[in-house]
């Protein structure tokens, strides 16, 4: 039989230690790198989000965006929302007399974000909260469809967000993680990793002026969960009928749960 190690039993939650990428720090200490992170590429970020996806990253959430179920009048959640990609078309879906909050920890993703919507014309349904996933302001069961789009994995405690997020989901609704995973066709893994690895740090170097955060980027996607080992902690925090889409070969894959 083990026995829980005491010192980590008398750790706070701030001091248990999780992946910052490949270094181990403490959930203090990867929640301020991963602000800094975010704060540092804010402005630069669609347009990296298009060089190194080569603009596929569009189709990624044009398919999340079809797996909703959202009808008009309704209400949606984009946690981790950025710069509103996803925000945009659950805007459209909902209609005028729907709702939509694009939330996310970032003060400079969601200023950029609000910036990027409004001159786009997209208001009226559309709210602006700075909120941690781990500890939704919402009440519960309160939105029909929740959407996070590559924001899981930069979350310290993933467990937790997930239960976060299936309380303030209704009862009928589903979840949509967009994020990316495990590359699952023949040798795409090595080709995968040399790009990650060699080219995206010279084009965050290049274009975002921020090398480092672009190799943090290259490493957190490969601590981050499989598919199906992602699938199992949304049916453990809850979620029933989970599923997953492999997309791109499987870089991306796309998550759905429901809440019954």
């Amino acid at each position: 039989m083990q026995f829980p190690d005491p010192s980590n039993a008398a750790m706070s939650d701030n001091e248990q230690k999780t992946h910052f990428g490949f270094q181990e720090v403490t959930a203090a200490e990867k929640a301020r790198r991963v602000g800094g992170v975010f704060s540092s590429v804010a402005d630069r970020y669609d347009l990296m989000n298009d060089l190194m996806s080569f603009g596929i990253h569009r189709l990624w959430k044009r398919f999340t965006l079809s797996q909703t179920g959202l009808k008009p009048g309704q209400s949606a959640l984009d946690v981790a929302g950025g710069t509103g990609d996803l925000t945009r078309g659950l805007a459209q879906q909902v209609g005028g007399n729907g709702c939509v909050i694009l939330a996310d920890i970032n003060a400079a993703m969601l200023e950029n974000g609000r910036c990027k919507l409004v001159d786009a014309g997209v208001a009226g349904n559309v709210e602006y909260v700075q909120a941690d996933a781990e500890k939704l302001p919402f009440t519960g069961n309160h939105f029909h469809c929740i959407t996070i789009g590559f924001g899981l994995r930069n979350v310290t405690r993933k467990e937790t967000a997930l239960a976060s997020l299936y309380r303030v989901l209704k009862p009928g609704g589903r979840l949509l993680v967009l994020e990316f995973s495990k590359p699952a066709l023949p040798g795409l893994q090595r080709i995968y990793d040399m790009y990650s690895f060699k080219v995206l740090p010279r084009l965050g170097k290049w274009v975002a002026k921020d090398e480092a955060s672009y190799r943090y980027l290259a490493e957190s996607i490969r601590v981050h969960p499989d598919q199906g080992t992602l699938r199992q902690m949304m049916q453990a925090a809850g979620f029933e009928r989970c599923s997953y889409f492999n997309l791109s070969g499987g870089i991306v894959a796309l998550h759905r749960g429901y809440k019954f």
